[in-house]
């Protein structure tokens, strides 16, 4: 028992019991690291042709954009990730806990992650478009080789911090029985019967995965620095 000021604190958070479930819990970081990475991915790849959609002068190619990040930077991510998993199969499509999980933190990051890429490409010169173009160079390749490595180092702080909501937000994939570290901790809770000292254990498992991605994206920033 450990006692501060008359209070139990034993009673709030039992060690012992703690050590005993951490391999279980931890059972699941594998899980939540692979739907966060690939959640990720996806809203990286989708965010960047969104971004551009959303500058393009091409009705056809903004006005798609624009709906589609309001549209799901405007409703929950669990109400998306129930109607991915138990919505579809009336309409004929079923996807796997893994599969809907992945595909809805990708499909609803990519509209935060498209406007942070906006952001980031509208803030380089458009000097440097027009020189590009008066040297002959491509649209793509000057995307690519000119504006995005500037634009990136802007964007690592945000991205970043999308990376680590998904991370947290991957919790959420337990409700459509993803075997991720909360869901295993709901497990060992309906056993136990101690919520208090589970809930604590997996809030101290998050935070140093969140320590190490916010020590990356030093990393990144120190990286990309050198574009400057």
């Amino acid at each position: 028992m450990i006692y501060l000021n008359g209070f139990d604190f034993g009673g709030v958070f039992d060690v012992e019991l703690a050590l005993e479930s951490l391999p279980f819990v931890l059972g699941g970081l594998p899980t939540t690291l692979g739907v966060a990475i690939a959640g990720m991915a996806i809203g990286m790849v989708l965010g960047l042709f969104l971004a551009l959609g959303r500058n393009s002068n091409n009705f056809i190619l903004r006005w798609p954009s624009r709906v589609y990040i309001s549209f799901m930077r405007g409703t929950p991510i669990l109400v998306f990730l129930f109607i991915l998993y138990f919505g579809l199969p009336y309409v004929g499509l079923e996807l796997s806990a893994l599969v809907a999980a992945s595909a809805g933190f990708g499909l609803n990051s990519a509209a935060f992650i498209a406007e942070i890429n906006r952001a980031s490409l509208n803030s380089i010169d458009n000097g440097q478009w027009e020189s590009s173009k008066a040297l002959n160079i491509g649209y793509w390749k000057t995307l690519r080789k000119v504006i995005l490595p500037q634009a990136t180092r802007t964007a690592i702080p945000p991205l970043t911090n999308v990376f680590m909501d998904i991370v947290k937000a991957t919790s959420l994939a337990a409700v459509i029985t993803v075997p991720e570290m909360f869901q295993k901790t709901q497990i060992v809770v309906g056993r136990e019967f101690d919520a208090m000292t589970l809930y604590i254990l997996v809030a101290l498992i998050y935070w140093p995965i969140c320590v190490v991605i916010s020590f990356m994206q030093d990393r990144l920033e120190a990286k990309y620095s050198r574009f400057l």
